[in-house]
């Protein structure tokens, strides 16, 4: 069996293109696809965080499924390159579904 050529991709942005830094992600998921929420989380006190949002991206569960395989694969690559990137305890527990 042959495998299909693969087409020329350009990759082009559109106009109200941007790049910003995120140190928050939330995830929601349904049945339909997944809800990726941005944000910039700043500690105000020892005892309050605040989140600021500023981009929600809907995935479908198939490009959720294929983002996952990308970014095990960058993780990986960088751990081998960096060396282990330790997560906080902490952070191990899971948060709220929504």
């Amino acid at each position: 069996m042959t495998n299909p050529t693969q087409p020329n991709i350009k990759l082009v942005n559109a106009p109200d293109y941007r790049e910003n830094y995120a140190n928050s992600v939330q995830v929601r998921v349904n049945v339909w696809d997944f809800f990726l929420v941005f944000g910039t989380l700043q500690q105000q006190s020892e005892t309050q965080v605040e989140v600021k949002n500023f981009q929600g991206i809907y995935l479908s569960p198939q490009q959720a499924k294929a983002l996952t395989a990308i970014l095990q694969q960058n993780v990986a690559g960088y751990e081998s390159a960096f060396g282990e990137i330790k997560l906080d305890p902490r952070l191990a527990t899971a948060g709220p579904i929504h």
